[in-house]
């Protein structure tokens, strides 16, 4: 089935939602979710609308006249159209759980997404690239090669009509100006339950201070290290007798699982950023 996906917010006020299920209802749309949440604490309003697309109006037409209405009640909105299936890139380094596990859920139909391109700054994952038919393009990273380096990764990204950017475990700070141009567009999994344990090493350093829950992070990435708006964590609980090798291997299936539902999230049109938070709509609407 077509549908027509949007995610709206705004200033909370009155008659939002029969203003909004309204104008579809009007033109003939039969609307399959709706999911609202209302941020009583700053007064804001979100929406999740999924409507079927029967045609009723062309996709142009049918954005002049919702922008219109948005206009009017002074919405912040997008739209997406289910027909047509998002384009991720995997970025990557040596690591190979996370991007395997995503490129296993592509195969198995399981994340509604092509995943056309891999890019590692390391040749070790080109076998893994090739069991799945995928292009791999390795990309040699130095300090002093940095801002080349990315203008390749941009240009891989043009070519390859790219929706969306996973670091699945890939090493590397992105510069402010690459994570600027792909505002909202660029995921990462941090190997630590942040705000906890930032940086290098997380689970070195959850080792050291002997605690009892380790987990995982999945992000949009900014400017500023693993300070961007999260989508998706989970825990596991350890014990004192786990080595720093025991919390990593526990980490691996953790960091699989969260980076799957926030790329799952994202693709489904079920996400949308408010400052430094994300609201996150429920799975299966």
């Amino acid at each position: 089935m077509k549908a027509i996906v949007l995610l709206i917010q705004c200033a909370d006020q009155k008659g939002l939602l029969a203003g909004i299920t309204g104008f579809f209802a009007e033109r003939g749309y039969n609307i399959l979710h709706c999911q609202q949440y209302t941020d009583t604490e700053h007064g804001r309003y979100f929406m999740r609308l999924k409507v079927e697309d029967e045609a009723q109006l062309p996709h142009e037409i049918l954005h002049q006249q919702f922008n219109l209405l948005a206009q009017t009640m002074k919405l912040t909105w997008s739209v997406h159209f289910t027909d047509v299936p998002y384009r991720v890139a995997l970025l990557v380094t040596r690591a190979s759980h996370c991007p395997y596990d995503l490129l296993l859920r592509e195969l198995e139909g399981e994340l509604k997404c092509e995943i056309p391109v891999i890019i590692g700054n390391h040749p070790e994952l080109e076998n893994m690239a090739r069991q799945f038919n995928k292009p791999f393009y390795h990309l040699p990273i130095t300090k002093e090669t940095k801002q080349q380096q990315e203008a390749q990764i941009r240009s891989l990204l043009s070519e390859y009509q790219i929706d969306l950017v996973v670091m699945a475990r890939y090493m590397q700070i992105l510069s402010e100006q690459f994570v600027k141009e792909f505002t909202g567009k660029v995921i990462n999994i941090h190997h630590g339950f942040l705000p906890a344990f930032q940086g290098a090493k997380p689970y070195h350093q959850a080792y050291e201070r002997g605690v009892k829950l380790i987990g995982a992070t999945a992000h949009y990435a900014t400017a500023e290290l693993d300070e961007g708006p999260i989508i998706e964590q989970d825990v596991e609980r350890v014990r004192h007798d786990n080595s720093p090798a025991d919390l990593v291997m526990i980490g691996k299936d953790i960091e699989r699982l969260v980076l799957a539902r926030a790329v799952k999230a994202h693709i489904e049109h079920r996400i949308i950023v408010s400052g430094r938070r994300t609201i996150v709509f429920a799975e299966g609407a």
